[in-house]
C-alpha cells in the first residue's frame, strides 16, 4: 500500500486527468465527487446507500460539528467515522466559509475570528490552531486549512490583504498538525481575476502539502467568471498533487472544471435540490412538479439505472413532491447522487480510454439546456 498522503497521476487526456489518492481509510480514485454531510449525516441517505452508490469519501463541517453535538464529543465516542458509521475516507472544511456567511457579526484579527453561533447568539473564536484542533479531534482523513473567504465583489485592497493573511494562517495551521493519519490542504484564494488569483496560488504552493483547493467560488459570482477563471489557473497548480475546486457544482460545472484539471469537488447541490423538486438527468434538468408529468408512467432518466428510476414512474415522484412526503426527498435524493457518481464515473473512464473529448462535448451538449 502507498503512503498516506502519495497522489500519483494515472492518466492524462489534455488537461483532464484520472489519479489515485491515499488516505488513512482507503484510496479514492479520481476525479471525484464528495456528498456533504453538513451534520455527519448526507441528509436522508443511510452510509450503506452511498457506498452502494459507489461514493469512495464524504465531506464533513468543521463548523457545525463544533457546535453540535461538539468535536470533543465526537472524539469521546470514537471520533467522526465510527460516530457516523463510515468507514471510508473523510474530508472535514475549516469552519472559515461558515464563520463568514452564517454570522453576522464577525470581528477578524491576525489571531482569528471572533463570532457568534448562528444558533443561541453565544460568542465564539476560531483560529487556524483551534480550526485544526477540531479537524484532529474529528479524525479527519484530509483537513482543509483556516482561510478568510471574501464576498463577491471586493476591492483589489481587499483581495490582496484577505490572501496574505490566508497565507500566514496556512503556516500557522501547518506548525499546529500533530495528526500525522490527517492530510493538510491548503486554499488558494484571490478573488475573481487571474492576476491576484495567480498570486495567492504561488503564496499557498509555496508551504509544501499533499494537496491544494481553489476556495473563494460560489460566492456570488456569474457562473461564466468562474468557468473561465478555472480554465486558466486549474493546470497550473502542483501537477503532482490532488487539485480541489471546493463548493461546486452543477453537473456542467463538473465537467467543465475536470477538462480544465480539477480532480476533487464537493457540493450540497445534488442533495438540496432534490429536496427542492429538480432532478438532474443525461436529458437535463427535471423540475418533477410540473403538470405536464402527472400521468406520465415513464422512469425519470431511461438511461439511469438508479433505484429511483428503476422502480418508479415521474408520475409517482410528482405525487409525492406535491404532498410532502418524506419519502419524495429519498427518492429523489437517491437518484441525483447517483447520477452525478454516473458523470464522474463516466469521466474516469473517458479520460483513462482516451475520449473524454467526446465525452465532454456530448455532455455539454445533454447539460446545457435544461428540460423543464
Amino acid at each position: 500500500m502507498a503512503e498516506i498522503g502519495t497522489y500519483k497521476v494515472h492518466h492524462e487526456c489534455g488537461k483532464a486527468r484520472t489519479g489515485l489518492l491515499t488516505t488513512a481509510h482507503g484510496d479514492v480514485q479520481t476525479p471525484i465527487f464528495m456528498p456533504v454531510g453538513t451534520r455527519a449525516t448526507v441528509k436522508s441517505m443511510l452510509p450503506e446507500e452511498l457506498t452502494d452508490i459507489g461514493f469512495q469519501i464524504l465531506l464533513g463541517n468543521t463548523y457545525h460539528l463544533h457546535l453540535r453535538p461538539g468535536e470533543k464529543t465526537i472524539k469521546e465516542l470514537g471520533g467522526l467515522h465510527k460516530f457516523m458509521n463510515w468507514n471510508k475516507p473523510i474530508l472535514t472544511d475549516s469552519g472559515g466559509f461558515q464563520v463568514f456567511s452564517l454570522s453576522k457579526l464577525t470581528t477578524l484579527t491576525e489571531e482569528g475570528v471572533k463570532f457568534r453561533s448562528h444558533i443561541d447568539g453565544s460568542p465564539l473564536f476560531i483560529s487556524p490552531e483551534k480550526s485544526m484542533e477540531i479537524q484532529m479531534d474529528l479524525g479527519s482523513d484530509i483537513i482543509m486549512a483556516f482561510d478568510e473567504c471574501l464576498a463577491y465583489p471586493s476591492t483589489d485592497s481587499q483581495i490582496d490583504k484577505s490572501s496574505a493573511l490566508t497565507h500566514r494562517w496556512l503556516k500557522r495551521c501547518k506548525e499546529a498538525m500533530t495528526r500525522k493519519e490527517s492530510l493538510l490542504f491548503g486554499i488558494v484564494q484571490g478573488g475573481l481575476e487571474e492576476t491576484p488569483r495567480m498570486k495567492s496560488m504561488e503564496q499557498i504552493c509555496s508551504v509544501d502539502l499533499p494537496g491544494y483547493a481553489l476556495g473563494g467560488f460560489s460566492v456570488g459570482e456569474p457562473i461564466e467568471l468562474m468557468h473561465k477563471l478555472v480554465e486558466k489557473v486549474a493546470h497550473r497548480m502542483p501537477k503532482n498533487k490532488p487539485r480541489y475546486l471546493m463548493g461546486v457544482g452543477t453537473p456542467l460545472d463538473l465537467v467543465l472544471s475536470i477538462d480544465a484539471g480539477i480532480d476533487m469537488f464537493d457540493c450540497v447541490m445534488p442533495t438540496r435540490v432534490a429536496r427542492n423538486g429538480t432532478l438532474y438527468t443525461w436529458s437535463g434538468k427535471v423540475i418533477i412538479k410540473s403538470a405536464k408529468y402527472k400521468n406520465d408512467p415513464s422512469p425519470l432518466d431511461p438511461e439511469c439505472d438508479c433505484y429511483t428510476c428503476k422502480n418508479y414512474s415521474k408520475a409517482y415522484l410528482r405525487h409525492l413532491f406535491n404532498t410532502g412526503e418524506i419519502l419524495s426527498s429519498r427518492l429523489n435524493t437517491i437518484h441525483n447522487l447517483y447520477f452525478y457518481n454516473q458523470v464522474i464515473e463516466r469521466a474516469r473512464q473517458a479520460i483513462a480510454d482516451g475520449s473524454w473529448p467526446e465525452f465532454k462535448q456530448d455532455c455539454v451538449m445533454r447539460f446545457v439546456k435544461p428540460r423543464s
